[in-house]
């Protein structure tokens, strides 16, 4: 049975004053699904992730969430519906870990904002699959660059949301947390039904998702799974190098062909 859209863009164009970052994007993702979003530097990825996200206005085009304009849905129902964990982040407060975590319940509190047993109860178990319990207490201005970004990705999940994007997850944490990441990611999918974007540098581990969409110069180049994207004269016009692909053992594995 077909999937309804969780998450729609159509028609979608985006311009920074620079110059646009996305042109005429058509793009659906169905509940439940798991999409890695690749394309080289500049392609429009983050600027997509927060298109779709609601944290950017497109300039033409609209954005669709669970079948009506975004524009319709207040901030908190936007929130209790999409977290975002950004590339950057800037967090200038004298926040704790534990305490930049409480700020994904935000869209779930009453009207006197007071958190209850099952907001803390939310957060706990946030922090714990971020693995970073044991940093609660720790200043985010004590915190590696990988521990930060667990910092907010716990944030994110504490929001409990229905859909999670994430710009490029993995680029400060170790081979370690990388691995948790990925198996965490395919949890909240797979057994709680959580539809995950991600936008990836890495294709060796976007080769692992369901879903590839490649962008470059702010359009669809290609959508489908990774045998069908990862295709090396395709990917070498995307990224203006001449690319391999192989495969071993099942998996794929894309590299730049070095003379």
């Amino acid at each position: 049975m077909t999937r309804a859209p969780v998450i729609e863009a159509s028609g979608v164009s985006f311009a920074w004053p620079t110059g646009a970052a996305l042109t005429d994007v058509n793009l659906a993702v169905a509940e439940g699904e798991m999409v890695a979003v690749v394309g080289p530097n500049g392609a429009g990825k983050s600027t997509l992730l927060r298109v779709l996200s609601v944290y950017l206005k497109p300039s033409a085009g609209r954005v669709l969430l669970r079948g009506r304009d975004v524009g319709s849905y207040g901030r908190r129902a936007v929130a209790r519906l999409i977290a975002l964990v950004p590339q950057y982040t800037e967090v200038n407060l004298p926040y704790t870990v534990s305490a930049l975590a409480s700020l994904g319940r935000y869209p779930h509190l009453g009207a006197f904002g007071a958190p209850g047993d099952a907001d803390r109860r939310a957060v706990a178990r946030a922090m714990a699959r971020a693995d970073v319990t044991r940093l609660a207490d720790r200043p985010l201005n004590q915190l590696s660059g990988g521990e930060f970004q667990r910092a907010i990705l716990a944030r994110a999940l504490a929001q409990e949301p229905a859909v999670i994007m994430l710009d490029e997850p993995t680029a400060h944490l170790d081979l370690s947390h990388q691995g948790r990441l990925v198996a965490l990611l395919r949890e909240l999918n797979q057994l709680e039904g959580m539809t995950v974007v991600a936008a990836l540098h890495d294709l060796n581990l976007a080769a692992r998702f369901p879903r590839v969409v490649l962008l470059a110069d702010g359009r669809v180049r290609g959508d489908g799974d990774a045998a069908g994207v990862f295709e090396p004269a395709l990917l070498s016009r995307a990224y203006e190098c001449d690319v391999r692909v192989t495969v071993a053992d099942g998996e794929r594995f894309v590299y730049p062909k070095i003379n």
